[in-house]
């Protein structure tokens, strides 16, 4: 039995990379693949096979697709494997497309001060992959929670330009000085889901300043969330700090929570998928 696919999932879903997993789930007459063969396919990798040709380059187009609009449902695709696919075996087949690590967010924490501490664990219970950033290496925790990276670095600015479009940003470091660069380099990029500062209105109005002062328009500094958190939530232990924090950010990711789904993709002619 070829594994390959089993052991790009394992890694896939600890670095919490989306994919599509690709599952032969019908066959009819001559197929190069049985029912149940599987490939898993990321935007940039490949792994296994379902018979290669022109099906399998079909397969991956749809997959690639499906990641790129972010299609959380799965879907099923019927093929005719003669005169449409131009391949020899003349049966046909049904794949199932299936999205995985797709709900998964993203987040890159800066600062692992008090609250930091506080906010990591909560974070690491939610379906979050958390990057923890830090040039300190004695700040952090001897023991990390499941799904949260230590990432020590002396220029903590140099992380922002690593982390995927889409990200959930927060910084909240010891360095007034620091926050400033992190929040420019973080404003510059203008792809993530959410950057939240830590600090209060009168550090928000201080950053405003300086940034209008380098070309930050007011729709730009509109996306930053500082203070950070849900008002509602008072108090300025750490912990109280992090439960606000917490809820601001599962307020964000589950902002289209109860809204009615779209029905799943039928399965449709492979015709209408040429190209």
């Amino acid at each position: 039995m070829n594994s390959e696919w089993i052991k790009a999932l394992s890694r896939l879903e600890a670095e919490a990379t989306p994919a599509v997993m690709i599952t032969v789930v019908e066959e009819r007459g001559s197929t190069p693949r049985n029912a149940g063969a599987k490939m898993l396919v990321s935007a940039s990798e490949r792994f296994d096979t379902i018979g290669g040709g022109h099906l399998e380059h079909k397969s991956i187009k749809i997959a690639r697709a499906m990641l790129e609009e972010k299609q959380t449902q799965p879907r099923l695709e019927r093929f005719s494997l003669g005169a449409s696919l131009g391949q020899c075996c003349g049966g046909a087949t049904t794949l199932l497309f299936e999205p995985l690590n797709t709900g998964i967010v993203q987040i890159v924490l800066f600062g692992a001060g008090h609250v930091g501490r506080a906010l990591v664990p909560i974070l690491a219970t939610l379906p979050c992959r958390i990057r923890w950033v830090d040039a300190r290496e004695d700040e952090f925790p001897a023991m990390l929670p499941e799904g949260v990276e230590k990432v020590v670095n002396e220029f903590p600015v140099d992380e922002i330009a690593r982390q995927p479009a889409d990200s959930y940003f927060i910084v909240m470091t010891h360095n007034h000085q620091l926050d400033q660069e992190l929040t420019e380099a973080i404003l510059k990029r203008n792809d993530f889901s959410y950057f939240g500062l830590i600090g209060s209105q009168t550090k928000r109005k201080k950053f405003e300043h300086r940034l209008k002062a380098k070309g930050f328009d007011d729709s730009l500094l509109e996306r930053m969330t500082c203070p950070m958190g849900i008002p509602e939530v008072k108090g300025k232990l750490p912990a109280e700090i992090a439960v606000s924090v917490a809820g601001e950010v599962i307020a964000q990711y589950n902002a289209a929570f109860g809204v009615e789904a779209q029905p799943p993709v039928q399965t449709r002619a492979l015709e209408r998928l040429a190209v």
